[in-house]
Parts: structure tokens; C-alpha cells; sequence
């Protein structure tokens, strides 16, 4: 997709993951809608899939380390006909192959179960060394919180990825500035998470969170590199785009009306 067209898919996925969410009347909005342009982008064409044979294995891998954003990844795969759109419509509902955090036996399109903060890196690892042995040419894609890089297992699997040269390893760091408990200068501040992923010997792109021409380039040039892991720090905004839940302190999790996610639908639908 070109950058056009990367906005539109954006917004796509941003409405149908609201609609995900309003189908349960609560749930992880603001995490879900900082990562949207950052899913539009892989699934508009950097991450090679088939939506007709989700387990290829010569795919590109995503693990949604910060699970609770499932939402926003459902309404990618969704659009991108992993499954009926009409699923979106049970999430978290009794038998539901949608649950509240990501998980692989359940959604097709999903690689990783995630949800228990700090673990993705690992399993991401995996991945990533494992496509080596076996010969394969491909991508291995990690979403990590800011939040969630509180945790000591981050830190030693950047160590672990940077020391056997993972180069297919690209992880974003969806940095909004937020976690569960509040903002991260009142939590836990992390300082400079940039210089932070340099200091263990990785490749550091830095890049507006909300801008998919940025984003493309970023991966673009994470994808070039041959000898180390690259981090893109995607300086983000939690619940963007949505007037009610960006901005406000303890936006993870939230319950909300009908007309709250009507409105700002149609405030998304009008800016396309």
C-alpha cells in the first residue's frame, strides 16, 4: 500500500476495532489504538502472511507482547480476511475465538499467546532463532508496552537477541507514555528507552508512532540490517483518535456507551 492508502487501512482498522470494543461495552482501548498505524503498516504489506494458509511457515512472525491490545490486531486480521469481520462482534463473549488477550489457539492469524507482561521477547526470540536454523528468510516482528519494559526478562532477552545477532528480530516499542497504573513518570520513569535499547548493542530507529510514512521507512531500514536486532521507539499516543480516551490517565482498560463509539467512529470516518 502507499502512504494513502496505509491511512486509509488505519482508519479501517481503527473504526472495526472500535466496533470490536463496543460489542462487549469495555475494554483495552488505549493501548490498542496507539499500535493501529504501526498493525497497518505490517499488515499493508511489510509482514508477509496469507491469510488463506495463516500457518505458512515461511511467514513473517508478529507476537503482540502487550496482549491486551488484541482488539486493534483482530481488526487487522479481519480486514485482511484472516477471518468473517462479523467475529469482531463477540469479543469476550461466552465461546468467543476472540479473547481479551491474544492467543494462538484460539485466532487464526495469531502467532504467540500473550497477555502475562515482559514474556513476548522471549517467545519472539525463539521465533527468530529458530527461522534461522531452519533456513528460513523471514521477519520476526514484537510489540512491546513501555509499560511492560518495567520487567527484568525485557531487558535480558535484549541482551540474549543483541549477543547471537538477530537481525530478523524488529521490535516496537509502542511508546505512549502510560501503563495500567498511570503515567510512567509517576509509575516508573524509564528515561531514555532509545538510548536504553543502544546501550545493549541494538540498532535504534526512532519515529513518530501515528505517522505511516515513518513507520514504513522505519521498517524499511530495520529490515537492511544484517548484524544487529532493531528496536523502532514509536513515540505514541494512548487512545489516539479517540476523543474520550485520549489523554485521560487511566485509559488501559475502560467502559464506555454505544454513542461515545459511535461518535468517534464518525469523527474517524469524517477525517479520511
Amino acid at each position: 500500500m502507499n502512504t494513502t492508502e496505509l491511512r486509509q487501512f488505519a482508519a479501517e482498522i481503527r473504526t472495526a476495532a472500535l466496533e470490536c470494543l463496543e460489542s462487549f461495552g469495555s475494554g483495552h482501548i488505549g493501548g490498542s489504538m496507539s499500535i493501529v498505524e504501526a498493525l497497518a503498516v505490517l499488515y499493508g504489506g511489510a509482514l508477509r502472511h496469507d491469510p488463506q494458509n495463516p500457518n505458512w511457515q515461511e511467514r513473517d512472525r508478529l507476537v503482540l507482547s502487550k496482549g491486551h491490545a488484541g482488539p486493534a490486531l483482530y481488526a487487522a486480521l479481519a480486514l485482511r480476511g484472516f477471518f468473517p469481520r462479523e467475529m469482531l462482534l463477540t469479543l469476550n463473549q461466552g465461546g468467543t475465538h476472540l479473547p481479551s488477550h491474544v492467543d494462538r489457539t484460539k485466532t487464526p492469524g495469531v502467532d504467540m499467546t500473550c497477555g502475562s507482561l515482559g514474556q513476548g521477547i522471549s517467545a519472539a526470540i525463539g521465533m527468530a532463532l529458530g527461522s534461522r536454523l531452519n533456513g528460513w528468510n523471514n521477519k520476526t516482528y514484537l510489540i512491546l508496552g513501555d509499560g511492560e519494559c518495567d520487567e527484568g526478562q525485557v531487558w535480558e532477552g535484549a541482551m540474549f537477541a543483541a549477543h547471537y545477532k538477530l537481525s530478523s528480530l524488529i521490535c516496537f516499542v509502542d511508546y505512549n507514555k502510560q501503563q495500567l497504573g498511570g503515567f510512567l513518570e509517576n509509575v516508573l520513569d524509564l528515561g531514555d528507552i532509545a538510548a536504553k535499547f543502544r546501550s545493549f548493542s541494538w540498532n535504534v530507529i526512532e519515529a513518530p508512532g501515528h505517522d505511516v510514512a515513518a513507520i514504513a521507512g522505519a521498517v524499511a531500514a530495520a529490515g537492511a540490517q544484517t548484524r544487529r536486532p532493531t528496536a523502532i521507539i514509536l513515540d505514541t499516543i494512548k487512545g489516539y483518535g479517540v476523543d474520550f480516551a485520549q489523554g485521560v490517565e487511566f485509559n488501559h482498560s475502560m467502559s464506555f456507551t454505544k454513542e461515545q463509539i459511535g461518535a468517534a467512529i464518525a469523527a474517524i470516518r469524517s477525517g479520511i
